[in-house]
């Protein structure tokens, strides 16, 4: 018995060494939609014993639907895998011939709702999807956007909209954040959206009700754009050239205008390296003209100047951008990008003015007289852009990343604006010269960190950015022809702006049972000056803000999702908004901005439900925004032909809104998207040192819609209607807009090639197409202008797709230098 013991005592140790000595396996995977191939955050992994089925491990998925199971025995395994809303799906795993990893690669999950041809139109892919936190758009359904820039796609989603200035709105409000690839930015949109090309778009996501992670700039929320490349071992190479024809109807514009571009995106993966390059050109002429009425009223004498003339703009942006990634080891990646920018845009408004003056005492006529006024703006901008990122996944799954931003800009311009004898162009009335110059420097950084706790994701970080522009802006006018230039001093400085922001967060987010949930608060330490040459002090605005979020989501069973949201947002003013100097648009206009001026501060509530069925699926929200400190651009007479525009803020603000969207086959070749926003906005405040008091009232709407039919296997017809309504604004109303088009799309080579016919801004007859009237009033004047632009475009887009499918490229994109274009 004394022998057996040691014996039994070393047979154990023998077999616990011999399994410490048996090789450990790692086994992972990442779980997308099977239709969107969109990632599925937080699902519940599950692993068993082939045999038995007793549990022998289990964890939640990361946000970016990755897992991994580490040091397992080489067994049969069967994986079990849960997410509120998709069927349970079973995978059976064997690891007796595996080394020491396994990459199980893209696990799809089908939603409960149906299988993939119950929704499909001859393989097309779901087209929207309503998840925790974001209406995703996959861009392929909107073919009349082809050749164009992120705007024509941005067009086709529900709650934006984009009226005759360009002016892009979601949800009533013009500022909201923009993301590229989940990359933050504080970019204007227009600008920003105008350097994307719409070929390399894969899907838009609308985040309306941020969370505590994401920057608080942005009062309606978010768009992160989603950008195609390759994923695949070698070359892939996506590319696009577009031609335009030429004009159809004559506007009597001084040029023609053209239209032709080419973009191209380049990737290469091998191994641990991953690379892209993209370029794109893009010249992109508009013509029109433009029907005027003003009217001013100073010590009881009315002037009138009615107007009517040419407004065409001629726009050419190219760009380049590189991205370079490094897989390290298994859990460590770093990666660099460049992007080189630039941008420019000409306005020309050459306008014939007809200038009358009549006492209103006693209704007599006292002087008449015309004139011609050539205006021509000129802005342009360069952008330079340098980041540089690296990650690390710790052993037990937690995740460490770090990122900084640099970019350097130098954004300039001019405004010619001359009153000429329309009898003698050499005949000088008056002539005035606004230079403007801009160079500006900023810098981002921030650290990321998240872990798994309990049922979800614990996730924390600090971001830092800082924005340093210098602005140089004289005013020149002269009197006479033959005279002199003379400075305004008035109208002539040199600005300084710093924006700086510290930013703390955390967030928790996760699943049980059948809700999907994530809360979080974030606070921002932010400080902004303003300086001048002029002698004046500082103005200077420190601010300390809480900003919390929540959001909400629940199955309700039979294909039903219920959401609930909260996010408190910030709206910062642009260095635009913020210089007081006066600078003349054109003939009639001055335009400034207020270093006093506030930030608005927005409370965002949202409440929503979402359905897939068998032929389609739908989505339907109720939303409000408390808005304070709202900001608004308001006139005011400035003398008897000038207006002058001021950003000011006007007070508080209620908008209250419903939004749906809808995506149905009902027939096997026939898929219909219909989209439609309706809100209620009221503004009350005063402005001009409570001089004129605001309360404005009014229900805007607007439809996005496609009707896409495919005629044969290579060959789709597409119809597209964008829809606004007219609407309220501080000191008068924008009249309705709208932009119908089609296209028709032929494909060859196994869809490798395909060339597309696009017919824009159709119209037949006197339809009002494309055209819009903006009319404002106060005590002393009145304003109303009618802005007609081309229609009947023809545009020829040709695309060359190898070896494309699904991956995002983060490549750098300007934040600071076009948000101030």
């Amino acid at each position: 018995m004394r022998h057996k013991i040691p014996l039994l005592l070393l047979s154990c140790f023998l077999s616990v060494f011999s399994l410490k000595a048996q090789k450990s396996v790692t086994l992972s995977g990442k779980l997308v939609d099977t239709l969107s191939v969109e990632p599925l955050s937080y699902a519940t992994i599950s692993l068993q014993d082939a045999s038995s089925k007793i549990l022998i491990k289990g964890q939640i998925a990361d946000d970016k639907g990755d897992f991994k199971f580490e040091a397992l025995d080489k067994e049969r395994f069967f994986i079990k895998i849960e997410h509120v809303g998709y069927q349970t799906k079973y995978i059976e795993v064997s690891l007796e011939t595996t080394d020491n990893q396994l990459d199980l690669g893209a696990i799809q999950l089908a939603p409960l709702s149906q299988l993939l041809e119950t929704v499909t139109i001859q393989g097309q892919k779901k087209n929207i999807i309503a998840t925790l936190e974001k209406q995703v758009f996959k861009t392929e359904q909107f073919e009349t956007a082809k050749g164009g820039t992120a705007i024509d796609v941005m067009r086709n989603i529900p709650s934006v909209s984009v009226n005759a200035e360009g002016e892009i709105m979601v949800r009533g409000s013009k500022g909201f954040l923009i993301l590229v690839n989940g990359k933050p930015s504080q970019l204007d949109a227009a600008t920003l959206l105008g350097q994307i090309p719409a070929n390399t778009i894969d899907k838009i996501e609308m985040i309306t009700a941020p969370s505590a992670k994401y920057d608080a700039d942005g009062k309606a929320g978010i768009i992160n754009i989603v950008t195609k490349t390759g994923n695949i071992d070698g070359l892939s190479v996506l590319s696009n050239a577009q031609l335009g024809f030429p004009r159809i109807q004559a506007y009597e514009n001084l040029n023609e205008p053209l239209r032709y571009g080419l973009d191209a995106v380049l990737t290469f993966r091998r191994k641990a390296w991953f690379s892209s390059f993209s370029a794109n050109y893009l010249r992109n002429d508009i013509a029109g003209q433009r029907i005027g009425d003003v009217s001013t009223t100073i010590n009881n004498i009315l002037t009138r100047f009615p107007s009517s003339g040419e407004r065409s703009h001629r726009r050419e942006n190219y760009g380049i951008r590189a991205l370079m990634n490094y897989k390290i080891n298994r859990a460590s990646e770093v990666s660099s990008g460049f992007y080189h920018g630039s941008r420019t845009q000409y306005r020309r408004a050459d306008i014939f003015y007809n200038n009358t003056k009549t006492d209103l005492s006693t209704n007599i006529l006292r002087s008449s007289n015309q004139y011609f006024n050539p205006n021509l703006v000129k802005k342009q901008g360069t952008f330079n852009v340098f980041n540089l990122d690296y990650s690390h996944t710790f052993d037990n799954q937690s995740l460490l990343q770090v990122s900084g931003l640099y970019e350097s800009a130098v954004i300039e311009g001019w405004t010619k604006n001359a009153n000429l004898n329309p009898q003698n162009y050499r005949d000088t009335i008056q002539y005035t010269l606004n230079n403007g110059r801009n160079p500006l420097a900023a810098f981002r950084f921030k650290v990321d960190f998240e872990r798994k706790l309990g049922i979800g994701k614990w996730s924390t970080g600090y971001q830092y950015r800082a924005q340093q522009q210098d602005g140089v802006f004289d005013y020149q006018e002269k009197q006479g022809t033959g005279q002199p230039f003379v400075i305004n001093p008035d109208f002539t400085a040199s600005i300084e702006v710093l924006n700086r922001i510290h930013a703390l967060y955390t967030q928790y987010a996760g699943t049980y049972k059948k809700v999907n949930f994530s809360t979080g608060l974030r606070y921002e330490n932010a400080l902004r000056t303003f300086e001048d040459n002029k002698s004046n002090p500082p103005q200077t605005l420190r601010l300390s803000n809480l900003f919390p979020s929540a959001n909400l989501q629940i199955d309700l069973g039979h294909n039903y999702k219920g959401k609930l949201a909260y996010s408190r947002r910030v709206q910062r003013s642009t260095n635009n908004e913020l210089n007081p100097y006066p600078e003349r648009e054109h003939s009639e206009t001055l335009e400034q901005g207020d270093p006093n001026i506030l930030p608005e501060f927005i409370g965002l509530y949202e409440l929503g439900i979402s359905k897939d069925f068998k032929k389609g699926n739908l989505y339907w929200n109720a939303y409000t925004q408390q808005i304070s400190n709202i900001v608004n651009r308001v006139n005011s007479v400035f003398n008897d032909t000038i207006l002058n525009r001021i950003y000011t803020n006007a007070g508080k603000a209620e908008l209250w809104g419903t939004e749906a969207g809808m995506s149905i086959s009902p027939l096997k070749k026939l898929n219909i998207f219909l989209g439609g926003n309706l809100y209620n906005l009221h503004i009350k405040g005063n402005l001009f040192n409570n001089q004129v008091e605001v309360n404005t009232r009014g229900w805007v709407y607007s439809i996005n819609s496609n009707i896409t039919w495919q005629i044969a296997k290579t060959l789709d017809m597409q119809f597209n209607l964008a829809y606004l309504s007219a609407r309220k604004t501080a000191q008068g109303e924008d009249s309705r807009f709208y932009q119908p088009s089609c296209a028709v799309k032929k494909s060859f080579f196994n869809k490798q090639l395909s060339a597309t016919l696009q017919w824009q801004n159709m119209s037949i007859g006197k339809m009002g197409v494309n055209e819009q009237r903006i009319s404002t009033l106060g005590s002393n004047f009145f304003t109303s202008t009618n802005y007609i632009q081309e229609t009947n475009i023809f545009l020829l887009n040709l695309s060359y797709n190898f070896n494309q499918s699904e991956r995002k490229s983060k490549l750098p994109a300007s934040e600071f230098g076009e948000r101030e274009f």
